[in-house]
């Protein structure tokens, strides 16, 4: 595949301003020495836009944030926007790359890139033919803790690990009633609060061999996944319940741990500070793209489909509670 040719990215636009992961976009691109022209949202609760960029347009419509656009692609006297960040709900990602595309711009996109596999295969086309770049935020690769484990592995050599991976992060009672507890518009739990660490898991042990949903649900899901070199017992909550009490005494809405052969891996420091981190790797000539996303995409979509298996032996320790 021929590559798109990169060029520099200064000037961006953004679309979905009042969603909760927006202003870790606003703060990486005010990090990385970039410009906010303009954002859409169709909420006005935008204030944060002050703390960045106060000199943004904003939009509530958007059409004319389509126009507006389109006109400084055209304009001789401003110039064209270099790259859209996208914050939108999951299942608009894939139209609102397509407006990045069409208007010259490359594209930053939120996790998960699409809900559907086969949509990466349009986008890439789409890519080869404005020629621009799709990138997608990959960041938990970043994370400094990954990095110094993908260096051991590649120091280390073969050998298969056990791992219990538990992802706990609270939500309340309007997470249901948004797009997000609708499983058509985000692709359901495990896409919408598992796909970094699904990622992140085969970027370090290799492809999905086979794999077992043990419990799925609107709050919770768990399985087994079987990678080239791991056997992974996987949790999922939003429910607060599921917390470890020193979580809960201290304050705390996220438990992020991943225990391997025995030996535990916090990630919950600096989970949310890695946004920056994703701009500037994107800037500097990386960047995670179409095909780095395609692995765990697919996964979660034939997760979305699995029926439920009983497997004693394989469950994690949490799930016991929540079947037996």
């Amino acid at each position: 595949m021929n590559t798109p040719p990169r060029k520099p990215l200064k000037t961006f636009a953004l679309v979905g301003a009042a969603g909760f992961v927006a202003e870790r976009h606003m703060r990486a691109i005010r990090d990385v020495g970039g410009r906010l022209a303009a954002a859409v949202d169709p909420r006005d609760s935008v204030g944060v836009l002050d703390r960045y960029f106060p000199e943004a347009e904003f939009f509530t419509e958007f059409e004319r944030f389509d126009r507006y656009l389109e006109k400084r692609r055209r304009s001789q006297t401003e110039s064209p926007i270099d790259c859209l960040s996208i914050c939108s709900p999951n299942y608009l990602h894939d139209a609102h790359v397509r407006l990045a595309l069409r208007v010259g711009a490359d594209a930053i996109c939120e996790k998960p890139l699409v809900i559907n596999p086969w949509n990466l295969d349009q986008l890439a086309e789409l890519e080869r033919e404005y020629q621009r770049r799709i990138f997608t935020v990959l960041q938990l690769r970043l994370h400094p803790v990954v990095q110094r484990l993908k260096a051991e592995l590649a120091a280390g050599g073969p050998g298969t690990r056990d791992i219990v991976l538990t992802y706990i992060t609270r939500r309340g009672k309007w997470y249901h009633q948004s797009w997000k507890g609708s499983e058509e518009k985000s692709g359901g739990l495990a896409m919408n609060i598992g796909i970094h660490f699904f990622d992140v898991l085969m970027w370090l042990y290799g492809p999905v061999q086979r794999f077992e949903l043990h419990a799925t649900g609107p709050s919770r899901m768990a399985g087994l996944l079987e990678l080239q070199s791991a056997t992974v017992r996987w949790f999922l909550s939003i429910d607060v319940d599921d917390l470890p009490p020193e979580v809960r005494s201290r304050g705390g809405f996220a438990h992020r741990s991943v225990d391997i052969d025995g030996r535990g891996l916090d990630l919950s420091d600096g989970f949310t500070d890695l946004h920056t981190e994703v701009y500037r790797d994107v800037l500097g000539g990386g960047g995670f793209g179409l095909e780095d996303s395609r692995a765990a995409i697919e996964l979660v979509h034939a997760i979305r489909s699995a029926p439920l298996t009983t497997s004693p032996s394989h469950h994690h320790p949490l799930v016991a509670g929540l079947i037996g």
